[in-house]
Parts: C-alpha cells; sequence; structure tokens
C-alpha cells in the first residue's frame, strides 16, 4: 500500500525512539530513512540499523557530519568516515542534509555553502513487513491506559471534563 513520505519518516522516527534513539538521532533517522527507500536502497540496511541501537549507525551517523561540518574550511570538508557496513545508509543521511554532501569510496565531502538538491518524495510503498516491524518498536512508546498512568500524566490525566 502506498503511504505519505511524512507518514513513513514518523514511523521510522517513533520505531527509533521505541529502540532507544533519543529523540534528535531517531528525527534523523526518520528523514534518511524516506531518502533512502526513496532512492530503491535496502530496507535491510534499516532494520539493521535499528537493531544496533543504543549504538550504531543512528547514533554515530549525524555525530560524524556534524564533526565534518564543524572541520570545514571555505565552506568545504572531507573527511573519510567509517560507514560501518551500510554505505547505502550514510548517503541517505548525507542526502538527508540541507547543505550538499556525499558519501563515495569511503570519503564524505561536504559544502556548506551549497543547499542540498532536492527532489519531491511524496509517496512510497515500503514493504508491509517493514512497516510492522516498525509498529511494534513504535509501540513501546506507548503506555498503558490505567488509572496510575493516568495519575502520571498521560493522555488527559485525571482531569478530562469532556
Amino acid at each position: 500500500m502506498s503511504r505519505s513520505a511524512n507518514e513513513v519518516m514518523t514511523l521510522a522516527a517513533k520505531a527509533a525512539r521505541g529502540s532507544g534513539a533519543p529523540p534528535a538521532q531517531a528525527a534523523d533517522f526518520g528523514q534518511a530513512a524516506v531518502l533512502h527507500l526513496a532512492a530503491g536502497r535496502a530496507e535491510t540496511d534499516l532494520l539493521q540499523a535499528m537493531g544496533l541501537l543504543p549504538g550504531g549507525p543512528i547514533m554515530a551517523f549525524p555525530l560524524e557530519l556534524q564533526k565534518l561540518s564543524e572541520r570545514a574550511r571555505d565552506g568545504i570538508a572531507r573527511g573519510e568516515v567509517d560507514a560501518l557496513g551500510l554505505p547505502d545508509l550514510l548517503k541517505s543521511y548525507a542526502e538527508a542534509m540541507a547543505c550538499a554532501a556525499t558519501f563515495a569510496q569511503g570519503t564524505l565531502t561536504v559544502d556548506l555553502g551549497t543547499p542540498q538538491p532536492r527532489r519531491a518524495v511524496t509517496r512510497m510503498t515500503p514493504s508491509e513487513a517493514l512497516l510492522d516491524d516498525w509498529a511494534v518498536l513504535a509501540a513501546r512508546l506507548l503506555v498503558p491506559e490505567t488509572e496510575s498512568s493516568r495519575a502520571r500524566g498521560a493522555g488527559a490525566g485525571l482531569t478530562d471534563n469532556d
């Protein structure tokens, strides 16, 4: 079934959060996941990265991109980056940057002065197995519907007056 890119991005980010990623890294993963799938890259890369949390590429790639950007001279930075066995996923992270960034032959190049060329991604058809796996991981963020959870602020808490 066709899904909106926003729906896939949000589910990927929630799944990463449910697997232990902090909010910022989960959001970065959601953006990279959409570009990864839109480019026809392997879904198994996304599942593998999720399985490596609380470490692995979901934690490492955003930090590596930031470190490289901070070392830029005249707006350009190049450096060797360990793709952690997932070079296509690192390409997707590079493509998700606001500035032009590429990863090829072990070298990441960032051009802070050039915006990343964007192509519109509106709808996509990831496998139902991937979406089901992500839904299970995302469900870890939910709390049970009990009086004690509402007393601690879940939902409308105990002040629901509808």
